[in-house]
């Protein structure tokens, strides 16, 4: 792991931790767009990983960015819920288990206009990347 992504790593785990100390009141938003904490079980470990991401809620569901800063690769997240789709999402209005999946096509196009004016970075973050940036559906599960 190079030194950009074990900070990039870092980070993340120290604003999940602020999250969940402050229940979302601090580290509950990101240049004004809302921010939940995604736990997903890891592919490989089997471990319980939660993350703080950026989202917007669409109906009943909430819509994450697999993003990866524009990266060429996938984040983790995005690939453990490709292995597992369960997960848990808390945002500030409680925690919901979820489903996890892929948008189609149609959806993409709706959502990326209000992704995009929520956090303007993500048009940068597709242009950094020939990699399909994909848009993450969390459905809440019964």
């Amino acid at each position: 792991m190079d030194a950009p992504h074990l900070i990039q790593v870092g980070l993340s785990r120290l604003h999940a931790r602020v999250w969940a100390l402050g229940r979302g009141r601090v580290g509950g938003s990101i240049r004004g767009g809302p921010v939940l904490l995604l736990t997903t079980t890891g592919r490989a470990s089997g471990k319980a990983r939660q993350l703080p991401l950026l989202y917007v809620e669409d109906g009943a569901n909430l819509v994450v960015v697999a993003s990866n800063g524009g990266a060429d690769e996938h984040p983790a997240w995005f690939k453990n819920l490709l292995a597992n789709p369960a997960a848990m999402a808390k945002t500030r209005t409680g925690e919901r288990a979820v489903t996890a999946r892929v948008a189609d096509d149609a959806e993409r196009e709706r959502l990326w206009a209000r992704l995009d004016a929520m956090y303007p970075s993500y048009k940068d973050y597709r242009a950094k990347t020939d990699r399909r940036i994909e848009i993450v559906i969390l459905e809440p599960r019964p």
